[in-house]
């Protein structure tokens, strides 16, 4: 009987690693669509949305489940409470790929994206999807060294976010108010994005040492 309680509760992480792939590729193709102005790939970002709203459901009918049949204590009841908290840091994610996604549908068949920005931006990018994947894998593996390294990336972000700023604010920006518009949304995107892997992967901590980090 305790077997099968902790089948149903690796199969909750095992359900929240898949999201976490879902988000992943989410960012990839609504950053290809950012890039590329191509629609076709925004749209499918967005309708796959309901997929990841989807899969967050079943986690929290699981979890809850698990409560009320249950009735988990000490170490258990930390993986139901922090699988709840994770999965809305993980749907969130998702939402974020998503207005990532309609930026580039509303300026398509443009890029929404200046030229003197793509590199900064293909950067923030470049590290936010990293950072979901590693969380994917932090969450499957419970992989605690794993979580702290992650913190590296995040700051790594930051940075970008401010050198995002600071060529916003630049004598030379020639691009208009819309376009720095797009940009500074799509920073802040990028932003959360990474700060919510951060959550999660501190949330695998917990789980594991019973500990929360510094800032998860």
């Amino acid at each position: 009987m305790r077997s099968a309680f902790h089948e149903q509760l690796d199969a909750v992480f095992d359900d929240l690693a898949s999201i976490c792939d879902k988000v992943q590729e989410a960012v990839r193709k609504g950053t290809e669509a950012l890039l590329t102005g191509r629609a076709d790939l925004a749209e499918g970002v967005i309708s796959a949305d309901a997929d990841i709203d989807l899969a967050r459901e079943r986690v929290e009918d699981n979890a809850l489940s698990i409560l009320s049949l249950q009735a988990p204590v000490a170490g258990d009841l930390r993986v139901v409470v922090a699988a709840l908290r994770m999965v809305s840091d993980l749907e969130r994610m998702g939402d974020l790929s998503v207005h990532v996604a309609k930026i580039a549908r509303l300026r398509t068949p443009n890029v929404a994206v200046p030229d003197q920005c793509v590199p900064l931006i293909s950067r923030m990018a470049e590290v936010a999807e990293s950072m979901v994947g590693r969380t994917a894998t932090i969450i499957r593996d419970r992989d605690v060294a794993a979580a702290a390294d992650l913190r590296d990336d995040d700051e790594e972000m930051d940075k970008l976010r401010r050198a995002s700023f600071t060529e916003l604010l630049g004598s030379d920006w020639t691009a208009g108010v819309e376009a720095a518009v797009d940009v500074a949304l799509l920073g802040r995107y990028y932003e959360r994005i990474a700060d919510h892997a951060v959550s999660v992967a501190g949330r695998v901590v917990f789980v594991v040492t019973g500990e929360n980090p510094v800032s998860a």
